[in-house]
């Protein structure tokens, strides 16, 4: 299994802090939360720890090890998938190639040539089904909705088979229904043994999926704990309402 872990982490942007002293260890087998108002660094702790920037200071740790400064690549080759809060998907791509190129072994020219790898093939299949877009196969990606998109982009990142995956924002731009079978979806793949790390500022999804939350503000960890007792956190309130 994969522990992620930071320790000490800040990253400024000139004499902006985003994040600032940030020390946070998820827990192991849980989807876990963190919300913060806007601003208060979420995405930037997510950029941070899938090596998208690099910290001015602090550590990420995967299973105990050291992995500060590595590539993304890296990062995801020890375990590590993630979503964008902006859905990244492959446009004129079919949606059964945007599932293929998430895999190293198939490359462009191999797609081009109606190439691939069966075992590839047969995974992606079937996890289109597990998220409802196995009709959907040979349309292009820029032709499915926003929501579909989402899903495509996590089937993709589930091609990787990682043990921990960071959603950013998954009901962002999404309808009820769609949200809700996203939400089912992370139940049950965390069900299967995966960890989970969701941003989002929908509190309705989040206090219904999460069972551990950190609220961020000001680019540092103000609370933890299960959704109730960060709905009942003095500081928390303060965050968000200025109470």
């Amino acid at each position: 299994m994969t522990t992620l872990a930071v320790h000490g982490l800040t990253k400024a942007f000139g004499g902006v802090v985003a994040v600032r002293d940030a020390t946070v260890e998820l827990r192991e087998g849980a989807v876990n939360g963190l919300i913060g108002p806007n601003g208060s660094g979420k995405t930037t702790l997510f950029n941070l720890v899938t090596g998208m920037i690099r910290p001015d200071a602090g550590r990420v740790t995967i299973g105990g090890r050291d992995v500060t400064g590595w590539a993304p690549h890296r990062i995801a080759g020890a375990g590590l998938g993630r979503t964008f809060q902006l859905c990244r998907v492959f446009g004129r791509l079919t949606v059964l190639e945007n599932m293929l190129v998430a895999v190293r072994r198939t490359r462009l020219r191999e797609l081009a040539g109606g190439l691939g790898n069966r075992a590839d093939l047969d995974r992606a299949r079937g996890w289109l089904a597990r998220v409802g877009l196995e009709h959907l196969e040979t349309a292009e990606a820029r032709d499915l909705s926003y929501g579909q998109q989402k899903l495509l982009e996590l089937a993709a990142v589930l091609m990787a088979d990682p043990a921990l995956v960071l959603l950013d924002e998954p009901a962002g731009g999404v309808n009820p229904a769609l949200i809700e079978r996203i939400a089912a979806l992370v139940r049950d793949l965390n069900a299967e043994g995966r960890t989970f790390l969701v941003v989002e500022h929908n509190m309705d999804l989040v206090m219904g999926l999460c069972d551990h939350v950190v609220v961020f503000d000001r680019g540092s960890p103000i609370a933890a704990g299960t959704p109730a007792e960060v709905q009942a956190d003095g500081r928390v309130l303060e965050a968000y309402l200025g109470v």
